[in-house]
């Protein structure tokens, strides 16, 4: 653990902007198929010298990037070890909103800012949640498989439900929850929420009341929604939440989403569920183990689990907006000494 005190993290901090004129080092860890040249362009023109190691691997991360002043960092995991073998290293700017793939105590400890990119899919990501939900509903995977296969007049044993007379569950109303509550009050009789964090002020109270939510107690929103929708961070509470016995409380052929983190469900509790026809479907844009091993993981393999894969932020919109902001927190630290959307404020 660090020993440094406030005031020298604060010096540190303030000595590496002072030397921004200096050659600094941006390195990019893992972008998959992200386009992230205007990224790289932005930095460049910033003064940052440029380099993408193309891996999510610590090791490798620490042996090509030991002088980097920002790691620009995709799915790649970046611990307490990792931060001491990069003593230039001042910041960390994330590609999403999540940040659970960063010791984040060990980041403040050592005075190196941890970024993310807040809101920017909040509309897409809430329309993926609906768009799965829907798809479940209506059964449209088990219907446009059988007209392929030339059975036209097949019918599944499930039989959608008349939306206007169910209710839609949501469980953490941030941006997103809220959102997908606003798109979702045309469709469904009613949407109910849960949060346990936000606060309960008359300012909240009017903004969820303006998005049509109702906000109760978990165990109502569990227990009497007919669609259940996750938007919850990835804590240690949270972790594994939705295990068999939470899934029990469902109600019968009800079915489940998530587009926030795969960790906060207990796959294999999941996947009995639906066997067992308690649960109708569910519709997952994350899972616990990305990507899924083909011929072992849980969730694979029955129709009545929608997957896709990690792209409920995507769009045309989105596509370059996440490159931008990533770019831009490590362009305004550099000119300011603070970025754009820090994960946490440094002494």
């Amino acid at each position: 653990m660090s020993t440094r005190t406030a005031t020298t993290i604060a010096a540190e901090s303030d000595s590496a902007v002072e030397s921004v004129n200096k050659t600094l080092r941006a390195v990019y860890t893992d972008m998959d198929d992200v386009d992230f040249r205007a990224g790289v362009d932005r930095l460049r023109e910033g003064g940052f010298e440029v380099d993408y190691l193309n891996t999510s691997d610590s090791a490798q991360i620490m042996a090509q990037a030991p002088d980097a002043t920002a790691l620009l960092v995709g799915y790649a995991e970046v611990t307490a070890v990792m931060m001491d073998a990069m003593p230039s290293l001042r910041i960390i700017a994330l590609l999403s909103m999540g940040f659970n793939n960063v010791d984040i105590e060990a980041a403040r400890e050592r005075g190196i800012w941890v970024t993310n990119i807040p809101g920017a899919a909040t509309e897409e990501v809430a329309t993926h949640a609906l768009a799965l939900t829907l798809s479940l509903t209506r059964g449209l995977t088990f219907y446009s498989s059988a007209v392929q296969s030339g059975q036209w007049n097949a019918r599944d044993s499930t039989v959608p439900p008349r939306l206007s007379q169910t209710r839609l569950g949501i469980l953490g109303l941030g941006r997103i929850g809220t959102r997908l509550a606003e798109l979702g009050g045309a469709l469904f009789g009613e949407v109910v929420g849960y949060d346990p964090v936000l606060p309960d002020t008359p300012v909240i109270r009017q903004q969820l009341a303006a998005a049509g939510i109702r906000r109760t107690s978990l165990e109502e929103v569990r227990s009497t929604s007919t669609v259940l929708s996750l938007h919850m961070p990835l804590t240690p509470e949270t972790e594994g939440m939705v295990d068999a016995a939470f899934l029990a409380q469902m109600p019968q052929g009800s079915y489940l989403i998530n587009v926030s983190r795969g960790a906060l469900i207990d796959s294999q509790a999941l996947r009995e569920s639906v066997n067992a026809k308690h649960l109708a479907g569910a519709g997952l844009d994350v899972l616990d183990e990305e990507p899924p091993t083909v011929s072992g993981h849980p969730l694979l393999g029955n129709p009545r689990i929608l997957i896709t894969p990690h792209v409920a932020y995507l769009s045309d919109f989105t596509d370059a907006e996440y490159v931008r902001q990533q770019a831009q927190n490590v362009l305004s630290w550099a000119a300011q000494g603070r970025p754009d959307s820090p994960v946490l404020e440094l002494l």
